[in-house]
């Protein structure tokens, strides 16, 4: 008896492509993601701040950084008279504003050194932006 000649078989991958995308999509949809948000740890300010404090809060303190160097209250400051100067400050109010504006070219460790010596004051009330 003779054999009759047989096909080589294939599996075919389109179905199984189909398959893999149609347990793709199941698992993207139906996937539980974490709420970042609700695990952030922020201090939010009180809703009834008493008047004294918003009145304490008013005094702002500017530090501009720039290539340069540290520019305090409109005045070019080093880091020593910047220290001396956050200092006095701090005497009188650790709840003053603290403003630290940085331009976009002006070296990290000048922004470091002004929050590491706020920081060693208490002064803990900053806003940093870019200019």
């Amino acid at each position: 008896m003779a054999r009759k000649p047989q096909e080589d078989p294939k599996a075919e991958m389109t179905p199984m492509i189909d398959v893999v995308f149609q347990l793709m999509i199941f698992f993207i949809v139906t996937i539980k993601q974490e709420d970042i948000f609700s695990k952030l740890n922020a201090n939010r300010p009180a809703p009834n701040a008493s008047s004294s404090e918003s009145v304490e809060n008013d005094t702002q303190i500017k530090i501009d950084i720039g290539p340069g160097g540290m520019v305090f209250n409109g005045r070019g400051v080093s880091l020593r008279e910047l220290d001396r100067n956050i200092k006095k400050l701090s005497a009188t109010s650790k709840k003053a504003t603290v403003l630290v504006r940085c331009t976009l070219d002006s070296p990290h460790m000048y922004l470091v050194q002004a929050l590491d010596t706020c920081n060693k004051y208490g002064m803990y009330n900053l806003s940093i932006f870019s200019m």
